[in-house]
């Protein structure tokens, strides 16, 4: 079954400018800004432009120029916040959650890239 995207999703209105957002880095094919619920002292998401929904239907149908841009750019904001252990950084967490098992809240992919303190496990060992 295709994926069905809904573009009254608040990403999709911040990417329209409906809604206002924090930003910290864009570019032509992705924006990456402050939750406005942080979880940790950095907390930032970065999301396409494009109408993707998850991480596979983004890496199933996104150009490869859109999935360069995406992940670049991630790169570049954790060292840009401190957090890239290849530069100094103590580290960080990327998450993308998928579906209702996921816990997908924002029908519209995402990354959260937290950080600036220690995260503990996501899950407990087993």
């Amino acid at each position: 079954m295709p994926f069905t995207y809904d573009d009254q999703n608040v990403f999709a209105k911040i990417l329209r400018g409906e809604i206002p957002n924090d930003t910290v880095a864009e570019t032509q094919h992705t924006l990456a800004f402050k939750d406005i619920t942080p979880q940790a002292p950095v907390h930032v998401l970065v999301i396409p432009k494009g109408a993707y929904v998850c991480h596979d239907d983004f890496m199933a149908n996104a150009s490869d120029a859109e999935i360069a841009d995406f992940s670049r750019l991630t790169a570049r904001i954790v060292t840009d916040q401190g957090l890239s252990p290849g530069a100094g950084g103590n580290g960080y967490r990327v998450i993308s959650n998928a579906g209702a098992n996921g816990v997908q809240e924002v029908p519209h992919y995402h990354l959260h890239i937290l950080g600036g303190r220690p995260l503990g496990r996501m899950l407990p060992k087993g």
